[in-house]
């Protein structure tokens, strides 16, 4: 009789792979979670039901093979499991460490909602990864034909990443510019190294540059060179800037010394943990060693800057945020790995100003849940005289992120956006007003999640290969 993997969840308990404890992982930058072993991981894939409607990739953005790829790591056919998992997914070893898998896969697995407990989907999938790139399984990009066509990415985060992988398979010349002197975008310079460790994300990036990838870094399009070179240079063109625009906040004393973007937070102390030198981490503007921290915002890049201010040895760190614990829309994964790492949530409050030409403190209003508002969820609502003020001495402001206007930035007429700035693109093709030139993650769809860039960035390359794989229309004479 055939020995049974699968089906476990009854008699095995769900079981990550172990956290390092607080007080050791709060002084650096490594990930906090170790990896599985062979056996742990074969086990805790076995946990998986194999059921009829797998919801967990009904809920994947990528509609990942789940159920499969989890079945032959319980089977110990890990190069296979490996593959399956990568036919559909351009960097699972970055999903498997930074999708928020509480909200998607895991969140809607079956056995989870019996009470049995989730799979441990992400732990695997980051797990098969890892030991794909450790045992060498995973292969260069060498095409069977090189094609003569031509195609230009702008960025090089995710999406315009997963993009650039797909069509360079196809033998398709690809081009990423970006602005940054690293590829990567967000992967490599807003996402900090406890989450994602910068090799990780260094690994593909050379996987692409040794397939034939050509990168064109520090290149600000509409300064460096112009979107119509860029157009003149490629029969196609894939703009996948994301957003990077940072929401503001209008009131009193926003403008003091010590109130900062998260964006340049984040940046400067990723490009530390490169060896870079950063001036404004070294003169102590975005340092936040021996300061009182308070951050304003309640999603991950708020949580992202909570635990970095932990590891840069801030005095106290604060977060902010106008609902309460169950309305934010950051993980509860990372608002618990924060509280244990010492940060202080204030549920309920809003900052009305700031005291001090150079911030001493944050003036906070105190906050009630009302009737939903048009999401949904129930809205904030002042309480009068209930204000008071928070000592600080450097205030992050993590309010999300905003479009560029890409058309006045790159003088480019005829592109047309949204009426809230985002490049308006077909939602199948991602095929924008201008010929031959699409678009694809935040810049489309808004500050999302890496996921969804990704599985924008491949759709726009299957797109892209049909257009120029059309023939072309003659005149008749």
């Amino acid at each position: 009789m055939a020995k049974q993997h699968m089906l476990k969840f009854v008699s095995v308990s769900r079981d990550m792979p172990e956290k390092r404890p607080p007080d050791l992982r709060a002084r650096d930058f490594h990930e906090i979670y170790g990896e599985y072993a062979r056996e742990k991981a074969a086990e805790q894939a076995g946990r998986c039901s194999q059921c009829g409607v797998p919801y967990c990739q009904t809920h994947c953005p990528l509609h990942n093979n789940i159920p499969d790829w989890l079945k032959l790591t319980a089977e110990g056919r890990l190069r296979e499991a490996y593959e399956l998992s990568q036919a559909t997914n351009t960097f699972p070893e970055i999903c498997g460490r930074i999708c928020p898998q509480d909200r998607l896969c895991e969140g809607n697995c079956v056995i989870e909602q019996s009470g049995h407990g989730t799979v441990t989907i992400g732990s695997v999938e980051k797990y098969l990864t890892d030991t794909a790139f450790e045992e060498g399984w995973v292969a260069p990009i060498r095409p069977y034909h090189e094609r003569p066509e031509s195609v230009a990415v702008i960025g090089a985060g995710p999406g315009g990443l997963a993009a650039a992988d797909m069509l360079r398979r196809q033998g398709i010349q690809v081009t990423v510019y970006d602005r940054y002197d690293r590829a990567g975008g967000l992967l490599t310079y807003g996402i900090p190294g406890f989450k994602l460790e910068k090799d990780v994300v260094m690994k593909r990036i050379a996987q692409l540059e040794d397939g034939g990838v050509e990168f064109v870094l520090n290149c600000d399009v509409g300064e460096d060179i112009s979107f119509d070179a860029i157009r003149g240079k490629h029969e196609a063109v894939l703009i996948a800037t994301g957003v990077y625009k940072s929401r503001g906040l209008q009131a009193p004393g926003v403008g003091a010394e010590g109130i900062v973007r998260a964006i340049d937070f984040l940046t400067a102390s990723n490009k530390k943990s490169f060896g870079d030198d950063v001036e404004e981490f070294d003169s102590g503007e975005l340092n936040a060693a021996g300061k009182r921290v308070v951050v304003v915002g309640g999603g991950d890049t708020a949580m992202d800057c909570v635990r970095t201010a932990v590891r840069q040895g801030a005095r106290s760190v604060k977060c902010l945020y106008r609902r309460d614990r169950e309305n934010m829309p950051g993980s509860q994964r990372e608002v618990k790995n924060a509280e244990e790492e010492g940060v202080e949530f204030v549920w309920l409050t809003a900052p009305k100003g700031f005291t001090g030409d150079t911030v001493e403190g944050v003036m906070v209003q105190r906050m009630r849940l009302g009737a939903p508002d048009a999401t949904g969820r129930q809205a904030p609502e002042l309480i009068e005289g209930a204000d008071y003020i928070e000592e600080a001495d450097l205030v992050i402001m993590a309010l999300g992120f905003e479009p560029e206007d890409l058309p006045k930035l790159w003088g480019v007429d005829g592109l047309e956006v949204t009426r809230w700035g985002t490049i308006k693109a077909d939602f199948r093709t991602h095929e924008t007003s201008l010929e031959g030139v699409y678009a694809a993650g935040d810049i489309v769809r808004g500050a999302s999640l890496v996921v969804w860039a990704i599985r924008d960035g491949r759709e726009a390359a299957e797109a892209i290969l049909g257009y120029l794989s059309e023939p072309v229309q003659v005149a008749a004479e």
